[in-house]
């Protein structure tokens, strides 16, 4: 795969993301530009879930669609346990958590330049 379609791919990957947590109302969701930054992933995404069903229920939608639209198997830490679900496509890194999870580890502060805002989805 060429670096143009492989941008394109993260690209489509990421938008199929944000618009799936954003159907299936996830709150507070964020993207984090990764590239330059690390050769995990393109992208982060990070969303809560109003409870532990919830955030298991996102998970299972999202790794769905990204095997529909993309022919891919997503691994997936966390699901059972419902408080933060680690969804990997390949090209983009999902995050989703329990709200009080989230704030307790607060990777948007981790991954994100000292005072820099976080990408709306």
């Amino acid at each position: 795969m060429t670096e143009l379609s492989q941008a394109t791919t993260a690209e489509a990957l990421l938008e199929l993301i944000t618009s799936t947590l954003t159907d299936e109302k996830a709150e507070d969701i964020i993207s984090i530009d990764l590239r330059g930054k690390t050769a995990m992933a393109d992208y982060m995404v990070i969303c809560s879930g109003r409870s532990s069903r919830q955030v298991a229920a996102l998970s299972e939608k999202l790794t769905q669609k990204v095997k529909e639209s993309f022919n891919r198997n997503s691994k997936v830490e966390g699901k059972d346990q419902g408080d933060w679900v680690l969804i990997d496509t390949g090209d983009v890194i999902v995050h989703v958590f329990r709200p009080e999870v989230r704030e307790f580890y607060q990777l948007e502060k981790m991954w994100l330049p000292a005072g820099a805002k976080p990408a709306e989805a």
